[in-house]
């Protein structure tokens, strides 16, 4: 399957300790910026109950879903504590504050 960046905007559109949701082909996706000027890109769909992460609180490398406070892995996108599932982590590149994500397969529902 061919891999396609997609841009998706400059790092200095997302506030610290912010996300942005963007709207793909393959679903929405959650980008995320951490105090550490950090960036990640994670399916924008909690395993629990399908809550908005991009409008969740990020502390640290994680977020937590605004629905029912499961906390979410940025790095892996597993749900980390007792709670279990995960989401689609998908590669993003920052070259000189400019923010690409890699769409290269179709998001899967976590199990």
């Amino acid at each position: 399957m061919n891999s396609n960046w997609m841009t998706i905007g400059r790092i200095d559109d997302i506030p610290l300790r912010g996300a942005r949701c963007v709207k793909t082909l393959q679903g929405k996706v959650a980008v995320f910026r951490t105090a550490e000027n950090e960036v990640f890109a994670i399916e924008d769909r909690c395993p629990h109950k399908g809550g908005p992460l991009s409008q969740g609180i990020v502390h640290g490398k994680a977020v937590t879903c605004p629905l029912h406070n499961w906390v979410i892995s940025l790095e892996s996108g597993r749900a980390l504590g007792a709670d279990e599932g995960s989401v689609a982590t998908l590669p993003l590149r920052n070259t000189d504050g400019e923010l690409s994500i890699l769409l290269e397969r179709r998001l899967e529902a976590a199990e």
